[in-house]
């Protein structure tokens, strides 16, 4: 495996990815671009077809791709037409090199760095029959992201910066996404955050969870119905909702439900709930975060949370109805989208087969 010379132990990939070919759009990122800071991993995504027993075998359904919420996400706001770009890191082996690609045969601009020390981190996603999925992270080279490794300029240049709380469960990454947020927003972008992972938030402490996102002056927040328990202490959506409102009135909240749709309410947006799709729920792998960039796409495009979040809700019910986070998209996916954007909107990744 050739690693191209730019890609050493410490070093950024800005105008080359890690096979040595020249990224789209080249290095620095353009003012309007979406940057998704934090995860990117290798996934290993496994449905048997019966229960595991311990000592037995049995069959099932097994795939390998790129993956990580921060890094799925960034590819799915680029599939609804918005410029994004990946800040992280990887190891300098294979999975690295293949989860890089993978978001640059997406149209997703790779700013990572590169690092000896650590491998790629893989995720292992097991899913049950009835679709949902438990996973179980490695922690690999994107968790060992500093703040001196952070491209400033691509940063500071961004529209909108997208965290997950993934980067700050530990430190490191935790210094580097503070960084980060603080740059992008002295520049003057938007930011996003997703909560990541109710037990993690439980590991960590609620306390100690609330107090570091509270250091984050994020417009946009991603919680799912358990993350918004478990950060709230509330049973049911709409008191977690009301929480999230009294403790971060400046935030639009996106609360998501499963198949219960989502609600969404914020300073400039009144309480509204939007229906999920009747899609049969095959993989719920990745789910959230194809809803939270199609949800940005549509949003920083629109303004209008509300049909942001009805577009959302359809790249989420295509998504579980299929296997994988980025499965490939197809007729369906382009009906769906149709009342919201155009194909001429959508980037060439997008809609060739």
């Amino acid at each position: 495996m050739n690693f191209d010379p730019l890609s050493v132990s410490g070093r950024p990939v800005s105008d080359r990815s890690v096979t040595g070919h020249p990224v789209q759009r080249g290095g620095l990122v353009q003012r309007g671009d979406l940057v998704s800071l934090g995860d990117l991993a290798w996934d290993v995504l496994a449905k048997p077809d019966t229960l595991l027993q311990a000592g037995g075998d049995t069959t099932g359904r097994l795939e390998l791709s790129g993956g990580g919420s921060a890094a799925n996400l960034a590819v799915w706001a680029r599939r609804l037409g918005q410029a994004s770009t990946f800040v992280g890191k990887i190891g300098h082996d294979t999975f690295g090199e293949l989860a890089v690609a993978g978001l640059r045969d997406e149209g997703v601009t790779p700013q990572v760095t590169v690092s000896e020390a650590d491998r790629t981190g893989v995720i292992l996603a097991l899913i049950d029959q009835r679709g949902q999925r438990a996973m179980l992270t490695g922690q690999g080279a994107d968790w060992e992201l500093l703040p001196s490794e952070l491209p400033r300029e691509v940063i500071g240049a961004a529209r909108h910066l997208h965290l997950t709380a993934w980067s700050l469960f530990r430190d490191p990454p935790r210094a580097a996404a503070l960084e980060a947020a603080r740059i992008a927003r002295a520049a003057g972008a938007t930011l996003s955050l997703d909560p990541g992972s109710f037990q993690m938030i439980g590991q960590l402490g609620r306390g100690q969870f609330l107090e570091i996102v509270s250091s984050i002056p994020f417009d946009i927040i991603f919680p799912n119905a358990d993350e918004a328990r478990a950060m709230s202490g509330e049973a049911t959506p709409q008191a977690a909702l009301d929480w999230f409102r009294r403790r971060y009135p400046a935030a639009l909240v996106v609360l998501k439900m499963d198949e219960h749709g989502a609600l969404i309410e914020g300073p400039t947006c009144a309480r509204t709930h939007v229906e999920a799709t009747r899609d049969v729920l095959q993989d719920a792998t990745g789910a959230g975060d194809a809803f939270g960039g199609a949800f940005l796409a549509h949003y920083l495009r629109s303004g209008d949370p509300a049909e942001a979040a009805r577009c959302a809700a359809q790249v989420g019910g295509w998504v579980v109805s299929r296997f994988g986070a980025r499965p490939p998209a197809d007729a369906d996916l382009f009906s769906r989208l149709a009342p919201y954007l155009s194909l001429a909107e959508l980037p060439v990744s997008a809609v060739t087969p």
